[in-house]
């Protein structure tokens, strides 16, 4: 396995994909097709990631036919338009509550504006990338002691068993957009197509009732600036010794 690489650039470092991994929306290159080889190299990467008692129950529907990703992007847009009517929508977030310096606040205000054109751009073009990626978890094998606990699909769960359902899921998404990255493939993480999960289910033929998706991942070739270092709090301020 190898990664891809331009010219004589070197292929980065563990590190440099650690720093640089952002999410790429509108520097997504909608005309240049992902060889299928370098997302099953992803995929491959993906699936080391460990899972709760070795279960192995991650999987990764991959769209590039051209229906399929109108469809999901339909589903996507609609996912959207519930999402900014709900009181979780970004734009409705409180930066002066959490944000105690007016610096902070004045920096997470300008982000929002500049993610807003970002996100616009992806609600109107995402059935345009290439690759489509939808990171899953299945009940399948574990399903019948979920059910004789007397859990169902979406009933609210505690938190250590949701914690264990999407410890299986998302290490294993993330490393897929790790690897993603060291091939110079952009992705971005998103979510609101499951406000509708179940049309998306129907669309990707995915068994709802035994089948979670985690996730809806855009990838596609992005240029070089769009891996770069993104502002964060001081280390301070969010590492906690021994106690909070």
């Amino acid at each position: 396995m190898t990664i891809e690489t331009t010219g004589a650039t070197p292929p980065p470092s563990a590190d440099e994909v650690l720093r640089t991994t952002r999410s790429v929306r509108s520097g997504l290159d909608l005309t240049r097709p992902v060889a299928r080889e370098l997302v099953e190299e992803c995929v491959t990467l993906a699936l080391q990631a460990p899972s709760g008692s070795n279960i192995q129950n991650a999987h990764f529907v991959v769209v590039t036919d051209p229906e399929r990703r109108r469809a999901l992007g339909d589903v996507y847009r609609h996912g959207w338009e519930a999402y900014q009517e709900s009181p979780f929508f970004y734009g409705k977030l409180p930066y002066d509550d959490y944000r105690q310096r007016p610096d902070e606040v004045a920096r997470f205000r300008q982000w929002a504006q500049m993610a807003s054109q970002q996100v616009d751009w992806l609600v109107e073009h995402i059935h345009e990338v290439p690759v489509l990626v939808v990171p899953c978890v299945a009940y399948t094998g574990v399903g019948r002691i979920y059910a004789e606990a007397g859990v169902t699909r979406d009933v609210p769960l505690p938190a250590v068993v949701q914690a264990a359902t999407w410890g299986n899921i998302l290490p294993a998404a993330t490393q897929f957009r790790l690897a993603a990255r060291a091939r110079g493939l952009g992705s971005c993480w998103t979510v609101v197509h499951l406000f509708y999960e179940k049309d998306a289910a129907d669309v990707l033929g995915i068994p709802y009732e035994t089948v979670i998706q985690a996730a809806l991942i855009p990838v596609a070739h992005a240029a070089p600036e769009e891996f770069h270092l993104a502002q964060r709090p001081p280390l301070a301020d969010v590492l906690h010794w021994d106690a909070w």
